[in-house]
């Protein structure tokens, strides 16, 4: 093990860091080495599977912070260190990723898709979609359906 000192101004030891000699080969992952002032990464997996699973309900910074045993705010100033995205931003675009992918499929309507992704309302849910995609849910799903079609067409295609 290697430990190095950094020193400050007044010549005082301020920081401490242990760094391995050998590479790490017991065939357990290395361990990560993370900034102070973020998530555990079993904390961060275990409230961003929450929100995925819970995408249909309302999320509160308390119920978020209190899966990870956590006050409101701490948890959102850590998850936000931690992800780059504040809890509500972070829920919002898992929101839409799904949606997105639940769009490239006929099988529910665009309303249906709003409910189960946790939009109120159908408009609110096309203005967020068209804000962060780019395009609105239906002309998504024109291009994916398309796309999809052409897809499968051509690969009949090449098989005949």
């Amino acid at each position: 093990m290697t430990t190095m000192t950094q020193l400050t101004s007044a010549g005082s030891s301020a920081l401490v860091v242990t760094v391995p000699d050998a590479p790490h080969t017991s065939g357990w992952p290395s361990p990560v080495h993370r900034e102070i002032g973020t998530l555990p990464l079993s904390r961060l997996r275990r409230v961003t599977d929450y929100i995925r699973e819970h995408l249909d309900q309302h999320l509160t910074l308390a119920q978020l912070g209190a899966v990870v045993y956590m006050s409101p705010y701490h948890f959102a100033r850590l998850f936000q260190h931690s992800t780059g995205l504040p809890p509500h931003r972070f829920v919002v675009r898992a929101r839409i990723d799904h949606a997105a992918t639940l769009l490239a499929a006929p099988e529910l309507s665009i309303t249906q898709i709003s409910r189960v992704v946790g939009f109120r309302t159908p408009s609110h849910f096309a203005t967020v979609f068209h804000r962060l995609m780019g395009v609105t849910p239906s002309e998504y799903r024109a291009r994916h359906l398309c796309t999809d079609r052409s897809h499968r067409e051509g690969d009949r295609d090449g098989m005949a």
